[in-house]
């Protein structure tokens, strides 16, 4: 595994910040209206993806998940300022304001998505290592889904073809406790979801997913697997969510007390004690970065709200550009 230096724990920190800090400014734009429709957010589990890009390759690694996904792309190199006005249904956004929260997309930062349907993105994830098999691209693509997607039909498809052609891809289950708010337990007389790759002779594993070393170290044991030709591995990242489902979530089916025992495992507040122990910055520096992160919040409002709305004429011009003739590619 890359070393985890000082310079790597300053940018965990700043970019797990950032991440909170982003959506903590969505939550509040929510309840003004500004955003519309569903909106899930990630609180809790940013050390899943912190550590998981400390172990890819940008320059050909992939990545899909679900609809939990406004910080992902950000991660993977996607500006922050066009995710917040995706949001904000602005023409400025990763999807010209047509995709919205569930939808955030960018192909150029080898980001897929954002799917709504639960578990449809997990076949996905395994035809984009199939191309990478097929064209030899040397990319591994990391493939996101929810314990409630764990339950789905097309996982266990997905995983025989997986293994069959030893296709270079990391399957990685985000257990975050509640499948929307119905409890692991709930859903299946085994809540070690891992196991489910043992049926494939799958190389599978429990990872603690509030702690970005541990999971850097499971996510690269697993990506150099893949881009070796080994084939697949099937990751369980024990992750938690502070906020609800969605905005809409009244939480009914956890105390509060339960969610402030795992805010004392707070991925953001473990690096920063590192920090601390270890005097990688003083009180000072860290100030430093929080008023950065926070300017930079602002700096995405201020672009998102100050952007236009999409014209009517965007709604024809994205499906058909004439009209007695709808196969001609659309103009955007």
């Amino acid at each position: 595994m890359k070393e985890v230096t000082k310079e790597v724990y300053l940018k965990w920190y700043e970019d797990m910040l950032l991440w909170r800090k982003f959506e903590d400014k969505l939550a509040a734009l929510y309840i003004q209206q500004k955003v519309r429709g569903f909106l899930h957010l990630y609180n809790g589990q940013e050390a899943v993806l912190a550590g998981a890009l400390h172990a890819m390759d940008l320059t050909k690694d992939k990545m899909i998940t679900a609809y939990r996904n406004h910080v992902q792309p950000i991660g993977m190199g996607v500006d922050p300022k066009r995710v917040m006005a995706e949001l904000l249904g602005k023409v400025t956004g990763t999807s010209k304001g047509m995709g919205g929260s569930m939808h955030i997309f960018s192909k150029e930062h080898r980001f897929y998505g954002g799917h709504g349907i639960v578990g449809g993105q997990i076949p996905v994830g395994a035809g984009l290592a199939f191309a990478d098999k097929y064209f030899e691209t040397g990319g591994v693509t990391m493939t996101y889904f929810g314990d409630g997607a764990a339950r789905q039909g097309s996982l266990h498809e997905a995983f025989n073809m997986a293994m069959l052609w030893k296709l270079p891809v990391v399957f990685i289950v985000e257990n975050n406790g509640y499948a929307m708010g119905t409890s692991v337990e709930r859903t299946a007389n085994h809540t070690d979801i891992w196991k489910l790759g043992l049926g494939y002779e799958m190389p599978c594993g429990p990872v603690d997913g509030m702690n970005p070393v541990k999971v850097a170290e499971a996510m690269t044991e697993a990506i150099e697997r893949a881009r070796r030709g080994d084939g697949p591995t099937f990751l369980e990242m024990k992750t938690y969510r502070y906020r609800g489902h969605s905005m809409s979530d009244a939480q009914l089916y956890r105390s509060k007390e339960e969610v402030e025992e795992y805010k004392k495992i707070d991925p953001i507040t473990q690096v920063l004690d590192v920090i601390k122990d270890q005097k990688y910055a003083t009180d000072e520096e860290i100030d430093v970065i929080d008023q950065r992160v926070k300017s930079l919040v602002q700096e995405c409002v201020d672009f998102a709200e100050e952007s236009e709305y999409p014209p009517i004429q965007q709604l024809y011009d994205v499906v058909y550009e004439q009209e007695n003739y709808p196969f001609l590619p659309h103009k955007l």
